[in-house]
């Protein structure tokens, strides 16, 4: 999936959280990135892997942190 068909998908979505992630990332705003790895960013995988790929070609550290339900 190339850069520009991510940002229109996620334009026709209106997930303008996760445009925004992108511009910071591009003007380096964004260097890292904590996710529970079995939650995600993204509810589809193939975007989810898609823009997680993205991020990371513009510089982004995506780190992966465990959930625990302990804690809530």
């Amino acid at each position: 999936m190339t850069t520009e068909e991510i940002l229109s998908i996620l334009e026709q979505q209106n997930m303008t959280e996760i445009l925004e992630l992108i511009e910071d990332a591009k003007s380096g705003e964004l260097e890292e990135l904590e996710l529970v790895e079995s939650i995600g960013l993204l509810a589809d995988e193939r975007l989810n892997r898609a823009v997680l790929d993205l991020l990371r070609s513009l510089g982004v550290t995506i780190t992966y942190v465990k959930y625990d339900e302990d804690e809530d």
